[in-house]
C-alpha cells in the first residue's frame, strides 16, 4: 500500500461511538478502513459493520485492510447521500452508532490521476467516483466567471474570488491541476496566507463537483433515521465549510420548538431526536498532531439519539443481518 490515511482521533472515536460487542455500526466513510478496523476489533465478538464510500478505490483498499473481518462486515461503493437506501436494502437498521470522517484521504491525494493534489500534475478530475458526470474540468472552463467566482467564494471561504475567476477565464482552457494551480497564484500574487495560494480554490472544486455538503446534509438526517434509542452519531470535520452545517443539524435536533423567534406560539410541533454528547468539538491531542500533522485540523461532534420512536439499543442486542 503506497500511502497510509491514519484514521484522525481514533480512542476518541471509539469513546464517542460507545463501541461494544455484538454492536452494528455504519463507516459513512471508510476509506482505507482504520476506524472499520477499530470499530469491529471493539465490537467483537457478534460485532458488524457497513461501511460505504464514493470511491471505487477506497473500496477495494478497505476490504484488503480489512480481510480478517469479512464474515463481520459488508462494504458498499456509495455515496453516503444515499445511505438510507443501502442500509434498508440489506437489512442494517437499526444500528448502535454512525460515523462519517469527512474529507479527503492520503490515497486521494497521492494519486496525480485524481486531480486532487495541486502539488501533483494531472488533470483536472477531482470526482470521488468516475461514474460521477460533472468534473472539475467542466467547471473550470465551461462555468461562467460570476458562477466560477460565487463558487470559490462559497466553498472555499476565498476573498480573492473574482479576480481568481477572471484568471482562470482569461486563461482557458484549463487542462492541467498544475495549470490551474499556477492559475491561481498569479491572479493573488502569490498570496496564501500561510497556505499554498490554490488551496481554497481546489477546495472549492472538489466539494462542488461532489456535491460535498447538499450529501452531507441528506446523510445527517439519514443517519439520525437509521439510530437506535441511545445510538450515538459521530462526525469528524476539518473546515469550518464541513463543520458549520453539522453544529446547525445537531443544535436544531436536540431542542424543541425551531419556530422563528418573532412567532408568538409555536407552530412547529418540533420535538428533539438527538442529544449534544459534547456541546463544543472535541479536538486531538496535541500528542497526536505532533505524530499526524493533518489532524491539526479535526474537528469532533457527538450526539445521542434520543425520542420515543426509535429501537431501543442500549441493550446491544440487535441479532444478525
Amino acid at each position: 500500500m503506497e500511502q497510509w490515511h491514519h484514521p484522525v482521533m481514533l480512542k476518541e472515536t471509539i469513546e464517542a461511538l460507545r463501541v461494544q460487542p455484538g454492536g452494528r455500526y455504519i463507516d459513512c466513510t471508510v476509506g482505507q478502513g482504520g476506524h472499520a478496523a477499530a470499530i469491529l476489533e471493539w465490537s467483537s465478538p457478534g460485532g458488524q459493520l457497513l461501511g460505504l464510500d464514493a470511491d471505487p478505490q477506497a473500496i477495494k483498499t478497505a476490504r484488503f485492510t480489512l480481510r480478517e473481518y469479512q464474515k463481520s462486515m459488508l462494504l458498499i461503493n456509495e455515496n453516503f447521500g444515499r445511505l438510507e437506501k443501502v442500509a434498508s436494502d440489506h437489512n442494517f437498521r437499526p444500528v448502535h452508532g454512525v460515523l462519517f470522517d469527512l474529507g479527503l484521504s492520503s490515497l486521494q491525494l497521492a494519486g496525480e490521476e485524481r486531480g486532487f493534489s495541486f502539488q501533483r500534475d494531472g488533470p483536472l478530475d477531482m470526482r470521488f467516483s468516475p461514474d460521477q458526470e460533472l468534473t472539475a474540468a467542466q467547471v473550470v472552463n465551461d462555468f461562467p466567471e460570476d458562477d466560477l467566482a460565487m463558487l470559490i467564494w462559497s466553498y472555499g471561504e476565498e476573498r480573492r474570488s473574482r479576480r481568481i475567476a477572471r484568471g482562470i477565464v482569461e486563461n482557458r482552457p484549463v487542462k492541467t491541476t498544475l495549470e490551474l494551480a499556477g492559475i491561481v497564484a498569479r491572479a493573488v500574487n502569490g498570496e496564501g496566507g500561510g497556505i499554498h495560494p490554490a488551496t481554497r480554490t481546489f477546495q472549492a472544486l472538489r466539494i462542488a463537483v461532489n456535491r460535498e455538503i447538499e450529501n452531507l446534509m441528506l446523510a445527517l438526517e439519514q443517519a439520525v433515521n437509521l439510530l437506535g434509542f441511545g445510538g450515538r452519531l459521530v462526525v469528524i470535520s476539518f473546515h469550518s465549510l464541513e463543520d458549520r452545517p453539522v453544529k446547525e443539524f445537531l443544535s436544531r435536533e436536540s431542542r424543541g420548538c425551531i419556530c422563528p423567534p418573532e412567532t408568538p406560539v409555536c407552530t412547529c410541533r418540533h420535538t428533539p431526536r438527538l442529544r449534544l454528547v459534547s456541546k463544543g468539538v472535541i479536538r486531538p491531542t496535541a500528542d497526536e498532531i505532533e505524530a499526524n500533522p493533518r489532524s491539526r485540523s479535526a474537528r469532533m461532534r457527538v450526539a445521542e439519539r434520543i425520542g420515543t420512536g426509535g429501537f431501543t439499543v442500549r441493550g446491544w442486542g440487535l441479532g444478525n443481518r
